[in-house]
């Protein structure tokens, strides 16, 4: 009996290929995407290993050189660009605004004190006082006014200038209105009115003329930071530093370059090298020449203008005193004619400075003027008193407000308005010329920067074509 056949094997199936999606039990095997944090750091470790690759063939080393020096000259030239323009900045602020701001105040405190003894010696004439003086007085309190406006659109309002100038604007008003009581009690020969004088002169001298010199001190600590700020000192320091570390780059990379060349001079390089010290000392001559011309915009300039308006100041506070003392009828006893010995005391202080401040100037002989009139008139204020002491009250008032005084006085002053301008014209010519050069300086030096750049890029490539 035969077996019975048996069922043929079923065909095997070939495994389908490898599409590279993985199957439910393959999930887990795959990679996780990297965190960010890690994904920079692997790109940072990736520029780190090609730039190490890089030192390690010459052409590579010749590309890092390369671009060394061509990050250190756009930073050389940014950095003469921007000194140069934060010097400018700060020079034209200073004549422009900090040196006209001083001169305003300077206004204001004279104008306020040419206005208490214009007042004073009106007053003394009695009755109807003299056209002269009258609009004297005007005078000085629209200049004051005139230059607190032009002072306030200088100062923010809410800093310390803007306060004074706010405190003058409100004591102005109320100085006129006193000074109008007391000339129009006076001209009806009531002796109230003196005392409305006092009130006025008091209100002047003890609030007026503070603020006017508080507003004259912050004017000038804006000068003299100014002349800090001028030298734009920081970016200076900054773009020395940068301008030491190029020339020794340049030299390094000539000396690296002459030993893988073989060659003694790259020519590209050494014009880089010279534009590079052209750059410096296109700077060094351009600020050493600022620096000296705002170094005598303060020696020739603001110094000796500021001991002329105080000297200005102290005659005027002289010739009020001498006003008073007599409107008050003190007999030379009282505290005007106390004032007017410190004020006369320090005047000789002051001239004797602004002599010697502007000794070897144009304004020399015009403080010399003022210091010989000024012993003129103490000589003519001693007879005043002496008058005065005497018991010959009309004798002494005719001899302070009289022409021979008067004169005396004006030539005393004139002097001084006379060495003022002279003094300020001599900074305005020091100051213009400090700011000369600095705007070209913006333009020019960057284009420098950027010629050495570019000297520099083909000193390189030429090596580097070496090698192609």
């Amino acid at each position: 009996m035969t077996a019975p056949p048996r069922p043929a094997p079923a065909p095997v199936r070939p495994a389908p290929p490898a599409t590279g999606v993985p199957g439910p039990r393959h999930a887990a095997a795959v990679a996780e995407p990297l965190p960010p944090g890690k994904v920079r750091r692997s790109r940072a470790a990736s520029r780190l290993r090609r730039l190490g690759a890089q030192r390690g063939t010459t052409p590579g080393r010749l590309r890092l050189l390369l671009a060394g020096l061509l990050a250190l000259g756009l930073l050389t030239g940014t950095a003469a660009a921007v000194t140069a323009a934060s010097a400018a900045s700060a020079t034209d602020r200073l004549r422009d605004n900090a040196q006209p701001l001083l001169l305003e105040a300077e206004t204001v405190f004279s104008a306020l004190a040419d206005a208490d003894a214009t007042a004073a010696q009106a007053f003394l004439t009695g009755g109807l006082e003299p056209a002269d003086l009258t609009q004297r007085f005007d005078d000085d309190l629209e200049r004051a006014a005139t230059a607190l406006t032009s002072a306030a659109r200088r100062t923010p309002a809410e800093g310390g200038a803007g306060v004074a100038i706010q405190t003058l604007n409100g004591g102005l008003s109320r100085y006129a209105a006193l000074v109008a009581t007391a000339r129009a009690n006076n001209r009806q020969g009531l002796p109230v009115g003196a005392s409305f004088l006092a009130t006025a002169s008091q209100l002047n001298r003890d609030q007026l003329q503070p603020g006017a010199e508080q507003l004259l001190r912050l004017a000038q600590r804006e000068v003299a930071d100014g002349y800090g700020d001028a030298t734009a000192p920081g970016w200076s320091r900054v773009l020395t530093v940068l301008i030491v570390v190029l020339l020794a780059a340049l030299v390094a990379v000539q000396v690296q370059v002459s030993r893988i060349s073989r060659r003694t001079f790259n020519v590209p390089l050494v014009a880089a090298t010279g534009v590079t010290l052209l750059l410096a000392a296109t700077m060094a001559f351009v600020f050493t020449l600022q620096r000296d011309h705002l170094a005598g915009t303060a020696a020739d300039g603001s110094r000796p203008i500021a001991l002329l308006a105080e000297a200005r100041l102290l005659a005027l506070r002289e010739r009020g005193d001498e006003a008073l003392t007599l409107v008050s009828r003190s007999g030379g006893t009282g505290q005007y004619e106390t004032d007017f010995d410190t004020a006369a005391t320090r005047m000789r202080e002051v001239l004797g400075d602004a002599a010697a401040a502007t000794r070897g100037t144009s304004a020399a002989q015009m403080v010399e003027t003022a210091r010989d009139r000024h012993t003129a008139y103490a000589t003519a204020h001693a007879q005043v008193r002496k008058l005065d002491q005497d018991g010959s009250y009309d004798e002494a008032v005719n001899l302070a407000v009289g022409k021979g005084t008067t004169s005396t006085f004006s030539a005393v002053t004139g002097s001084l308005d006379s060495a003022l301008t002279d003094r300020r014209e001599a900074f305005a010519d020091q100051i213009g010329s400090a700011g000369r050069g600095l705007g070209v300086l913006t333009v020019f030096a960057p284009l420098l920067a950027l010629a050495l750049c570019v000297l520099a890029g083909l000193g390189i490539r030429a090596r580097l074509e070496e090698y192609r």
